[in-house]
């Protein structure tokens, strides 16, 4: 019988896998971390409308930050993928939400919405702004869906079940608040900061997981 570890062993196939996954891991944290920064230099540097705004607001066209924008943004959808490939074997929903939420963040960031990102029920909005709306809705739901899998999940270690169903505790709450405010008061302050703590508790959690996966302490 071969020896655990050398070639032919049972154990090398399952030793390369977790070493790819760690692989993974490391690169999801590296490119979740730069697509945040690109998304925030772009959304801090831009001559956008504040709290007031979207965060989309960044990548209109004619913005002189646009491309970061957009690089960013396709940044965290690798990121997501990245992840996914990162989660343990025997872990189902988590990462087929995790690519729903990649797929449709790249299509959020290569179809851009008109100025000011307008959306119903009080603002006109055209195609494009519909589809980038969507698009952006159904990139975070999926992300936090991804998260209560994952609490839920006995194929995930504790701890990456454990930050799951933290996050998506005061994650949950907050979607629920925007989507009331959107349909009740619509673009302001409340909106801008709701939308902006949402999507830094998913970078956050992305970050701080694929962290736990790269150093197998799950």
């Amino acid at each position: 019988m071969a020896e655990p570890g050398r070639p032919g062993s049972t154990t090398a196939p399952a030793v390369r896998a977790d070493v790819a996954r760690r692989a993974a891991a490391s690169a999801a944290v590296g490119s979740t971390l730069a697509g945040a920064v690109a998304v925030t230099v772009a959304v801090v540097a831009g001559p956008g409308p504040g709290l007031t705004g979207y965060v989309s607001e960044a990548g209109i066209a004619g913005s002189a930050h646009a491309t970061t924008y957009r690089i960013g943004i396709l940044a965290l959808a690798g990121g997501l993928l990245l992840l996914a490939a990162a989660l343990p074997p025997g872990v189902r929903a988590a990462p087929a939400l995790l690519a729903v939420g990649a797929v449709f963040s790249s299509v959020s960031g290569a179809v851009t919405c008109s100025a000011g990102c307008p959306l119903p029920p009080f603002e006109r909005s055209t195609v494009a702004d519909l589809v980038h709306g969507g698009a952006s809705i159904v990139a975070t739901a999926a992300v936090v869906l991804a998260m209560v899998a994952l609490a839920v999940s006995g194929a995930a270690g504790p701890a990456v079940r454990r930050l799951a169903g933290g996050v998506a505790g005061l994650a949950l709450p907050l979607c629920a608040a925007v989507g009331l405010a959107l349909l009740l008061v619509g673009r302001g302050e409340l909106v801008g900061v709701l939308e902006r703590l949402i999507l830094a508790l998913a970078v956050l959690w992305g970050l701080v997981t694929a962290t736990v996966l790269a150093l197998d302490r799950r």
